[in-house]
C-alpha cells in the first residue's frame, strides 16, 4: 500500500514524508494518496493546459490526418512523427507542397501530441508573424527577451514560408532563431515553395543558403502532392 504513496510523495518532492511513511497509520496512508493523487493529477492538467495556451496552435477541426497524398522521406515512418522521435534527435521536417494541401494541419496534428503525450514545450507561428514580432522586439530593444522564449522550446513551427519576401531586416533576424535553435531543438517548417526558390522570400542568395543548409542538415522532407482540401470542398468545385 505505502509504494503508490512513496511514488506521490517523490513526485510532489515531499522528501521528509518519505522519510517518516513506515510511521503512518493504514487510515493515514489512504487518506494521504487519495489526496496526493487529486493534487498530481491537478498539476498534470494544470501543466498541460499552459502548454497548449503557450504554443498558440491554429484552430482546426479534429478529424484524424489523411495521409492519402503525402510522401515520407525514407528516413522517417509515421510512428516516428507520434512518438517524437525527430524531436529527441533534435531533428528537423519540411513540409513542401501546395497551397491547402495539409501542412499546417499534419504540423498541428504533430504538436498537438508532443505536448500531450510527451509534455513537449512548443510554439507555432506563422513566418510573417514571427518575423514582425522580431522587428517590433528589435526596435523595443526586447529582442533577447524573445530570442530566451525561443531558446526554452522544444519544438519550433514556422508556417507559410514562400508567400512574402521577408525584407532585410526580417530575413536576418529569422536567419538568427534558426542559427540559434540549430541541434539544440527541432524546426517544423511548412512551404509551397522548392529550395531553389527560397531566395525571394530571404532576398539575398548567401543568407537563403545558409538558411538551408542548417535546416537540412539533420531534416527529413515530407512533400504533400494532393490538391488543395479548401478548393475540393468549396462550394465553386461543386
Amino acid at each position: 500500500m505505502t509504494q503508490l504513496l512513496e511514488d506521490c510523495a517523490k513526485r510532489l518532492k515531499l522528501s521528509q514524508l518519505r522519510s517518516h511513511i513506515a510511521e503512518l497509520t493504514a487510515d493515514q496512508i489512504q487518506f494521504l494518496e487519495q489526496l496526493f493523487t487529486r493534487e498530481i493529477e491537478h498539476r498534470e492538467a494544470t501543466k498541460l493546459n499552459l502548454l497548449l495556451k503557450q504554443a498558440q496552435l491554429p484552430q482546426s477541426g479534429h478529424e484524424p490526418f489523411n495521409w492519402q497524398h503525402v510522401q515520407l522521406a525514407k528516413t522517417l515512418s509515421k510512428e516516428d512523427l507520434w512518438d517524437g522521435q525527430f524531436i529527441s534527435e533534435k531533428e528537423n521536417l519540411i513540409l513542401y507542397g501546395g497551397v491547402g494541401t495539409g501542412k499546417t494541419y499534419l504540423s498541428r496534428c504533430i504538436a498537438l501530441n508532443a505536448i500531450t503525450k510527451f509534455g513537449h514545450k512548443v510554439r507555432f507561428y506563422t513566418i510573417a508573424g514571427l518575423v514582425n514580432q522580431l522587428i517590433d522586439a528589435n526596435q523595443k530593444g526586447q529582442l533577447i527577451k524573445l530570442m530566451n522564449q525561443i531558446d526554452k522550446l522544444d519544438l519550433l513551427i514556422l508556417d507559410e514560408l514562400g508567400y512574402i519576401p521577408l525584407g532585410k531586416e526580417g530575413a536576418e533576424l529569422l536567419f538568427q532563431v534558426i542559427s540559434m535553435c540549430y541541434e539544440k531543438r527541432s524546426i517544423i517548417i511548412t512551404t509551397n515553395l522548392q529550395f531553389g526558390q527560397w531566395n525571394h522570400v530571404f532576398g539575398n542568395q548567401i543568407l537563403t543558403e545558409a538558411v538551408i543548409d542548417r535546416l537540412i542538415h539533420h531534416s527529413h522532407l515530407i512533400i504533400f502532392t494532393g490538391e488543395s482540401y479548401r478548393y475540393r470542398n468549396s462550394s465553386i468545385r461543386k
